[in-house]
């Protein structure tokens, strides 16, 4: 304690005196006593009134009201005299002052103002803190859900209810030949027909609600759950599905015009679903989902559902029919049994949708049985699958139309990334599409395949050689790549196979071509040149390049070492009618070989080459990576591949334009009620060198001035073309042009009837009343008749005199003296005309290196040497890979079913 505290204090001092003596009294432990005078007024001088102090808290009270200073304070009020350390900045006991307000003594802290969210929490510490206390969130979540009740009953009230006329409005898309003149309307959603209520049969609407919505009869319209998985779904950015009731489908398909998966359109769907739930009866909704969903076959609604898979009228369907088509309703891309290859050629097969429509329908009619919809007893009577007709028959799609309007909607679809034209799209119709076919040069096509048939073609009088013969043929521009006229069998209502897209049949010879224009554009091989930079040191070839014409010649790699098949055997390859060229030398320059169509010399000359720049030149010319063969086997090239009519038209139009490469195209232009919604552009590259192809031209001129493809002759006119048959006798080609035009033609025979499980190229020895079927009969008659009438009226134009190119290379071996053992194998390793079955292989790349026993590089070695199991045929522009059926593609690699063909 201070030495001054301990003193006696005068009369009038001390503590109580120092206090008065202060500017007002000291809020620390001891306050004023009742009697004392020392108020605030009298530190003011005389005059000032006293007054009491009724409290210890009045008389803080009072202090803090006049002073709020701390130690230095003192030195302000009633001077030294007074002070001490008790003064009225606070003594060591107490006080208002100090640096933080009220002194350390017992004087009592303002307690904090409360708050109206008590987040953190106030008078808690550490991670109790943040712990929200019940009530904060229960409030909150009845807040939360108040507003998205009160959210949602503004949305519904506000949402009304679409009128059904303005967007479910049927249209048909308007189909125009080149010359503008109207082909055909169909397509759009015109092929509807509105049914009211009673004559749809309970049996479809029990197979529908047991299908897709078990509780239609008694639920408000939606299905929470239902929406909740999507909303989940599309939030983590996976595939909308599920929990649609009949009454959000009915809603998506005739009252919203967007029909994006989004969520606003979702949230849209479920309050006008909620509304028409609520107002409209159950009976006017069903029977609205039925008239409006959309069954495939360009069938909208229930009735013309009936008629396009069944040929009758809704009412008369039994219980096993309309089980089937609400299965279809499901998605006639995948359920339709015809098929759907050129939208899906990998899933939707026709094989695959079948199974997969056959398991949904019986499926749907057990859970009717689960449901007490339908008697155990009736389903007893449907054991199989219900028949279902051609997809094809409207009569206004027969003949050649129908392939033509396939062929284009594919080509749409196809390349709707340029288009912009999806399937959906196009199914709600209204657009006015303007093919590339020229009216006059289809019907000329088909007439000359006509007149042949008839003439030569006789399945009654020769039921085992004439029977299942099918011709496919097209022809294409090469200044731009218009595909000006197709013939895709003889009617698009009864044969539904576009033979002009895809028919799996291999090109034989007529593959020879780009295996000359590889020759001359990257050379042979050096034999003699280091091992480790052969593949650099190469000459380029010139057409008078001599190489044997030897039947049975051994093939040899470009190093000398003779190539052997799988089982080491050495390859022999033979000749047409095993016919040798100029003994005893057998030497043969390439326009000779190429002439009478000699084997031998190019097959040695693709392996000089590289099979790997023979794949190339294909592909530069047009050729679609997809339809060729595996390039791993000498036989590549003469032909084990499969392109389409169109693509090979195509390709050869490449040599007719000096090498440039034009894609075929069916569609010139695309028009709605909005304008103009697509444009062809006619672009091109350079494939080849003007003198690569001039010379090829050339060569491919004298095949038909005095070859093998003479009868292709129009005189006055230049023509340049091949001719191409295949081992066994199992398909036949004509391909040709002239400056102005490109065209092939096809020749087989395949059961490809719907119903034909067996499907398989057939021999043709004996067809048409001939010892054999080649490239130079029947395909070059009908190509000759057509390109006559075709270019009737045109101008004659040449084609461009080819410049020298290459040098001469001299391959020719000693003619064998004696044929080895393996001469005796079967017949030659020419094409043949039998795809493989089931799972296709890898087809390697230009620049992919594959060893020679790879079972991956598809070697089935012997008389076939190369297979054709990745064959796809694609006639117009594709955008992603295909492959061929397991049944020899018999309808293409994707190409046909529905659309007929992406690109075309």
């Amino acid at each position: 304690m201070s030495e001054h505290r301990r003193k006696p204090q005068p009369q009038g001092g001390g503590r109580a005196a120092a206090r008065r003596g202060q500017p007002g009294p000291s809020a620390g432990r001891r306050a004023a006593p009742r009697g004392a005078t020392g108020s605030p007024s009298d530190a003011y001088g005389p005059g000032g009134e006293e007054r009491p102090y009724g409290s210890r808290a009045e008389a803080r009270r009072a202090a803090q009201k006049s002073s709020g200073g701390g130690r230095r304070r003192a030195a302000d009020g009633a001077g030294a005299g007074a002070g001490g350390h008790g003064g009225a900045g606070g003594g060591r006991r107490g006080g208002p002052g100090g640096p933080n307000g009220p002194g350390r003594g017992r004087g009592r802290q303002v307690p904090a103002k409360k708050r109206f969210i008590d987040y953190p929490r106030a008078g808690r510490y550490g991670a109790a803190r943040w712990v929200p206390s019940w009530r904060l969130v229960t409030g909150l979540f009845i807040g939360f859900f108040g507003s998205l009740v009160a959210v949602a009953g503004v949305a519904y009230a506000l949402v009304g209810v679409p009128d059904v006329a303005k967007t479910a409005e049927a249209q048909n898309n308007v189909y125009y030949w080149s010359d503008g003149t109207q082909m055909v309307a169909t397509g759009g959603e015109t092929n509807r027909q509105i049914i009211p209520y009673e004559k749809i049969p309970k049996e479809m609407r029990f197979a529908v609600m047991s299908a897709e919505n078990k509780t239609f009869e008694n639920d408000s319209g939606v299905d929470p759950m239902g929406i909740a998985r999507a909303f989940v779904n599309m939030a983590k950015g996976g595939q909308t599905q599920g929990g649609s009731t009949i009454t959000q489908q009915y809603v998506k398909n005739a009252m919203l015009d967007d029909q994006s998966q989004t969520i606003s359109r979702k949230f849209k769907e479920l309050f006008v679903s909620i509304k028409v739930g609520a107002q409209e009866p159950k009976e006017k909704i069903m029977a609205g989902y039925l008239n409006s969903a959309y069954y495939g076959r360009n069938a909208y609604g229930i009735q013309a559902a009936a008629h396009a898979y069944f040929d009758k009228d809704a009412e008369e369907l039994n219980e096993s029919e309309c089980a089937f088509l609400a299965a279809v309703l499901k998605g006639a891309t995948y359920y339709d049994p015809a098929g759907a290859e050129s939208i899906d050629p990998v899933g939707a097969t026709p094989e695959a949708n079948r199974k997969r429509a056959k398991a949904r329908w019986r499926w749907i009619l057990q859970e009717e049985v689960n449901d007490g919809r339908l008697p155990a007893s009736v389903l007893q009577k449907y054991k199989t699958f219900p028949k279902i007709q051609n997809p094809r028959s409207n009569a206004q799609l027969s003949g050649q139309v129908g392939y033509l309007v396939d062929l284009a909607k594919a080509y749409l679809i196809n390349n709707s990334d340029k288009t912009g034209i999806t399937a959906n799209k196009l199914q709600r119709g209204g657009y006015e599409i303007h093919t590339t076919f020229d009216k006059n040069m289809v019907k000329d096509l088909e007439k000359a395949v006509k007149d042949v048939r008839k003439k030569n073609i006789k399945p009654k009088l020769r039921p085992d050689k004439d029977k299942y013969v099918q011709f496919g043929g097209a022809s294409v521009d090469p200044e731009t790549g218009a595909i000006k006229a197709i013939y895709g069998g003889e009617d698009a209502t009864k044969h539904f196979t576009n033979n002009a897209d895809q028919t799996g049949a291999q090109v034989g010879s007529t593959f020879k071509p780009f295996v000359l224009a590889a020759a001359m554009s990257w050379g042979v091989r050096n034999p003699d040149g280091d091992p480790e930079q052969a593949q650099d040191e190469r000459t380029i070839a010139s057409p008078k390049s001599l190489y044997s014409g030897q039947n049975k010649l051994k093939i040899k790699e470009y190093d000398g070492n003779v190539w052997t098949d799988k089982d080491g055997k050495e390859w022999l390859q033979r000749n047409d009618g095993n016919e040798s060229y100029n003994p005893p030398s057998y030497n043969i320059d390439l326009r000779e070989a190429m002439r009478v169509s000699a084997n031998s010399a190019y097959v040695q000359l693709g392996m000089d080459v590289g099979l790997d720049k023979v794949r190339e030149a294909a592909m530069e010319a047009g050729l679609l990576k997809t339809s060729l063969a595996s390039a791993n086997f000498p036989s590549f090239s003469i032909g084990t591949s499969d392109p389409s009519a169109i693509r090979m038209a195509g390709a050869y139009g490449t040599f007719a334009d000096s090498g440039k490469q034009h894609d075929p195209y069916s569609v010139d232009k695309v028009t709605s009620e909005d304008g103009t919604v697509y444009q062809h552009e006619n672009k091109s590259k350079q494939a080849f060198r003007p003198a690569v192809a001039d010379n090829v031209t050339d060569v491919l001129k004298t095949v038909v001035d005095k070859g093998t493809g003479t009868a292709a002759q129009l005189p006055g006119r230049p023509v340049a073309g091949k001719t191409g048959t295949t081992d066994g006798n199992k398909s036949a080609w004509f391909v040709g042009y002239t400056p102005q035009l490109s065209t092939a033609i096809t020749m087989y025979r395949m059961d490809d009837n719907e119903s034909s499980k067996k499907r398989e190229f057939l021999e043709m020895y004996g067809t048409g009343g001939q010892e054999k079927i080649h490239g130079a009969s029947f395909p070059a008659e009908i190509w000759h008749d057509y390109m006559a009438e075709a270019l009737k009226g045109k101008p004659v134009k040449d084609f461009p005199t080819p410049e020298d190119i290459g040098e001469v290379v001299n391959d020719v071996p000693s003619p064998s003296a004696t044929p080895s053992a393996t001469e005796s194998r079967p017949e030659s390793p020419t094409p043949s005309a039998t795809p493989s079955k089931a799972s296709p292989s890898p087809t390697p790349s230009e620049s992919e290196s594959c060893g020679k026993w790879d079972w991956n590089c598809n070697n089935n070695g012997g008389t076939d040497n190369g297979g054709t199991d990745v064959g796809g045929t694609d006639g117009g522009v594709t955008s992603s890979p295909t492959e061929s059926s397991d049944t020899g593609n018999t309808r293409g690699n994707g190409n046909g079913g529905l659309f007929g063909g992406p690109g075309g």
